[in-house]
């Protein structure tokens, strides 16, 4: 029996300061409801999801805050760029993870969205809880210590 090959994945948006702001407890993947000119806008690689979350409102994942521009083929069936975009999930992944959010201190933080090998925009989440300034300053040590540690492994050969 083959192998199952790893998922290929077109990246189009990156939310690199998540890892820094949270300790990312679970991660899950989650569909987008776009229109036309979103997908269109997507796959020309423009996206920020730096400053978005979802939510749970009226029993569905809302993806709050980001940002896909217009896209400029559209002229008069455009977008607006900030919309609250509906997350798909299934329906008892979407009672665990209001539940969890209602929880004090745990947010739902997009971390990546992309194109899997079907060709259907997702979005990978990360179910998180907030860092301290030490936590983050434990971070930076760790990063740097693992930068020189390489460094140094270089020069050593």
């Amino acid at each position: 029996m083959a192998k199952k090959s790893e998922t290929k994945r077109n990246v189009v948006a990156q939310n690199r300061r998540a890892r820094f702001d949270y300790f990312i407890e679970d991660t899950m993947e989650a569909g987008l409801v776009l229109t036309g000119s979103e997908v269109k806008s997507l796959r020309a690689g423009k996206a920020s999801i730096a400053e978005a979350y979802a939510t749970e409102e009226g029993g569905e994942l809302w993806l709050i805050n980001s940002h896909i521009p217009e896209y400029s083929g559209a002229k008069h069936f455009g977008h607006a760029p900030r919309r609250h975009r509906k997350l798909l999930m299934h329906k008892r992944e979407v009672e665990r993870l209001s539940g969890q959010i209602k929880r004090e201190g745990v947010t739902l933080v997009p971390l990546e969205v992309y194109f899997n090998e079907r060709g259907v925009a997702k979005l990978a989440l990360g179910l998180a809880r907030g860092k301290k300034k030490v936590d983050k300053r434990e971070t930076i040590k760790q990063r740097d210590w693992q930068r020189d540690k390489a460094r140094l492994m270089r020069e050593k050969g």
